[in-house]
């Protein structure tokens, strides 16, 4: 084969794997939503956070994220567990291990607790999501993926 000819071959199997893998990823963030509006969003527009990407719907977002991410903190925490950058270690209200048959939906992403206390907890809350990612219980219940 001609050193041209390889050279296009290889052209073309490099951009067959980026469009691969670019449609793989975006079909991993369905359903995933921007934790400043609410809103779908755009792949391209994130925000570093606790060492994952935070996925945002606009170029707008992130600068109201970096200006009180606070506020934001249970949603984006959320995220990096929904899009599999965290994993559960624990039941994140008490930080005891989780068990099988104690386990929650919140927003989409299973989260298991170690008691019915908790679990009744949870169970009266209206806001699942903020109750179980705040950033204390993020810290007792989740880890960076990869770091078990």
């Amino acid at each position: 084969m001609k050193p041209r000819s390889l050279i296009c071959l290889l052209a073309v199997l490099g951009l067959a794997f980026v469009a691969t893998t670019t449609a793989e990823d975006k079909e991993d963030l369905a359903g995933i939503k921007c934790p400043v509006s609410g809103k779908d969003i755009n792949p391209d527009a994130t925000v570093d956070y606790r060492g994952g990407k935070v996925y945002m719907c606009c170029p707008g977002c992130p600068k109201a994220f970096a200006k009180n991410n606070e506020k934001f903190a249970a949603k984006a925490n959320h995220q990096l567990v929904a899009t599999g950058q965290f994993v559960q270690k624990a039941c994140p209200l008490t930080g005891k291990p989780a068990k099988d048959d104690k386990v929650v939906d919140a927003s989409g992403v299973k989260v298991g607790l170690c008691c019915p206390g908790c679990e009744g907890k949870v169970k009266k809350s209206d806001d699942v999501v903020a109750l179980l990612f705040v950033d204390k219980a993020f810290e007792k219940g989740f880890e960076k993926a990869g770091d078990e």
